[in-house]
C-alpha cells in the first residue's frame, strides 16, 4: 500500500561494512515481520547492494542464492590483476549482477533508492540516483585498493563509505520524515587483533581474512606482487599489510559513522554485533543474516513508534 499523505515517509538507510553487509537482508525482513514497509532506501557500498535489489523487490530470491555461496565462488567472481587502481578489476561483479537482475535503471525500481559513491579526485559526496542501476553499485563498492575506481557519468568514483557510511543525510534529502540506520560498525575497531572466535587478541601470526585470500591467489601472478608487499623476515613479528589496512579501515568506517550520525542523527539506529565477521567472507551470510534479525527483534520496542 502507499502511505497516505498524513503519514510520515519512513526511510532505510542500509551502511557500508563489505561482508557483514548481509545483516541487511534480515534487517529488511525481520522489519517487514514487525509491520514496518520502508517507503525510502539509501545504500553505502554493500548497502547499495542490498537496497538496490531490495528495490527491484528481489530480495528472495538473491538471499536463496546468497545461501548457497561457497568461499571458492567468491574468487571466482573476482578479475585479479596486477597493473591499475586495484587488486580487483570488478567488471566480473557487474557481470554477475546483470545476469541475476539484467540491466534495471534506477527508473525500473519499485521504491525510491540512491546510493552513495566519493569523487575520487574532490573528495565529494556523490549521491547516484538516475542511469543504470548496476554501474552505480559498482561505484559505490570500489573499496579503494582492493577495487578499481569506476569511471561513472565522468567522473572516478569510490566507495560512498569514504564519506558517508550510513546515509541518512541521503534519506532526508529524498523526503523521509523518519529514518532507521543500519550501521555494520559496532565492535569492527581492532577486530583485526581478536580470533574470529571472540577469544585473545591474535598474534601476527595468525591467519587473516589476507591470508586466506591469498591461499586462493596462489595460481596467479597477483599472489607474488602481494608476497613481496609482506615485508623481510624480521618484520614478521609486527602487524602484517593488511591487518594494518584492514583495521585501519574499521577505525576510519567507525570514526566517520559516529561524526555524520551525530550532526544528523536517525530516529533509530540498528547495530548488529558482527565483529566476527571479516571484510571479505562474504560466504558467511546466513551467520550475518541471522544477526541482522536478532538484532531487529531486540529493538522490537523501539520500533513502536515507527510503524
Amino acid at each position: 500500500m502507499e502511505p497516505s499523505e498524513t503519514e510520515p515517509k519512513v526511510a532505510l538507510a542500509l551502511g557500508s561494512g563489505s561482508a557483514r553487509g548481509w545483516a541487511h537482508i534480515g534487517v529488511i525482513k525481520a522489519l517487514r515481520r514487525l509491520g514496518v514497509e520502508p517507503d525510502i532506501v539509501t545504500g553505502t557500498s554493500v548497502g547499495a547492494i542490498v537496497g538496490a535489489i531490495h528495490a527491484l523487490d528481489a530480495l528472495a530470491p538473491f538471499e536463496r542464492w546468497l545461501l548457497k555461496l561457497h568461499r571458492g565462488d567468491i574468487f571466482g567472481h573476482m578479475d585479479i590483476r596486477l597493473s591499475g587502481g586495484g587488486f580487483v578489476r570488478g567488471n566480473r561483479l557487474l557481470e554477475t549482477f546483470h545476469s541475476h537482475f539484467g540491466e534495471p535503471r534506477f527508473s525500473d525500481l519499485k521504491l525510491p533508492f540512491a546510493a552513495v559513491a566519493t569523487d575520487l579526485e574532490t573528495g565529494h559526496e556523490v549521491w547516484l540516483q538516475e542511469g543504470p542501476v548496476g554501474e552505480a553499485i559498482r561505484a559505490s563498492i570500489s573499496l579503494p585498493g582492493l577495487f578499481a575506481p569506476m569511471h561513472y557519468q565522468g567522473r572516478w568514483l569510490v566507495d560512498g563509505g569514504l564519506v558517508n557510511p550510513v546515509p541518512v543525510s541521503l534519506a532526508r534529502a529524498l523526503g523521509a520524515q523518519r529514518v532507521i540506520a543500519v550501521s555494520l560498525n559496532e565492535g569492527i575497531v581492532g577486530r583485526s587483533f581478536r580470533r574470529q572466535s571472540g577469544g585473545p587478541a591474535t598474534s601476527p601470526g595468525d591467519p587473516t581474512w589476507l591470508d586466506r585470500l591469498m591461499a586462493n591467489m596462489r595460481d596467479h601472478a597477483a599472489w607474488l606482487h602481494l608476497r613481496a608487499l609482506e615485508g623481510d623476515a624480521e618484520d614478521r613479528d609486527s602487524p602484517g599489510l593488511m591487518q594494518v589496512l584492514a583495521s585501519s579501515l574499521h577505525i576510519m568506517q567507525d570514526r566517520i559513522t559516529r561524526s555524520r550520525m551525530a550532526g544528523d542523527p536517525p530516529d533509530l539506529v540498528i547495530a548488529p554485533r558482527l565483529d566476527h565477521i571479516g571484510l571479505l567472507e562474504f560466504d558467511r551470510a546466513r551467520e550475518a543474516i541471522a544477526e541482522g534479525e536478532a538484532c531487529v527483534h531486540r529493538l522490537a520496542s523501539a520500533l513502536e513508534g515507527i510503524r
